[in-house]
């Protein structure tokens, strides 16, 4: 009784680590893949730049009036 239940234990840690595995790897290609389409084809990545509203750098340079 001893034995089946060793040998069980080991099937369903093998499926357990098999699946984990798949799952980091689907991750991995979803994460590393470059998924934003254009005209030319896929775009490189690169970092987004992020301004505050107050920022100088950012924005119309014309006033708002009214």
């Amino acid at each position: 009784m001893a034995g089946e239940a060793g040998s069980g234990t080991l099937r369903e840690l093998t499926l357990v680590v098999a699946v984990a595995l798949a799952g980091l790897l689907l991750a991995m290609v979803a994460a590393f893949t470059p998924w934003h389409a254009t005209p030319a084809g896929n775009a490189p990545a690169g970092l987004v730049e992020l301004h505050s509203p107050g920022d100088l750098g950012s924005g119309p340079t014309v006033p708002h009036v009214g």
